[in-house]
């Protein structure tokens, strides 16, 4: 039988796939509103400036999504299409180990488990942005959350 980790993984993975099938426009809202609010207090500090007038793609290959961002007044902002200065690409299993800091995001870039494809200077600039974010601007639960599956992807 397999263990809870290993079992929660394979739901993951069969169902993080069917967020492709959400309407663009509910998943817009969705992340807009979260990034937004869980970033405020950089967004307010201008830790995002970099973005302003330019256009990050997060690709996700093995979900098949792909997220264009970039900073407006109002914060941050999604687009289903947008010309992309900076393309940073990766498995959903590298983005959670990123985000939860189960593994260092050089190691992450080294091993080409992460990509970055166009303004590698923003690529970078943004990869370091990403690292030397608190995970305390976070809500509490999310955080917990978000470690809790690192590790747990880690250890698997």
């Amino acid at each position: 039988m397999l263990n809870r980790k290993k079992w929660l993984l394979k739901g993951a993975d069969r169902l993080l796939p069917l967020v492709r099938r959400v309407p663009f426009v509910v998943q817009r809202l969705a992340l807009q509103q979260a990034l937004n609010r869980c970033l405020a207090e950089p967004l307010r500090e201008g830790e995002f400036d970099v973005l302003r007038g330019r256009w990050l793609c997060l690709r996700i290959p093995d979900l098949r999504l792909s997220w264009y961002l970039t900073l407006s007044r109002e914060g941050l902002r999604i687009a289903e299409q947008a010309t992309a200065q900076v393309t940073i690409s990766g498995n959903w299993r590298e983005f959670l180990l990123l985000a939860s800091r189960q593994e260092d995001p050089d190691t992450l870039f080294f091993r080409r488990r992460l990509v970055i494809e166009g303004d590698t200077e923003l690529g970078l600039a943004l990869k370091n942005l990403i690292d030397s974010l608190d995970p305390d601007v976070l809500p509490v639960w999310l955080w917990r959350n978000l470690e809790r599956a690192g590790k747990g992807l880690a250890a698997g």
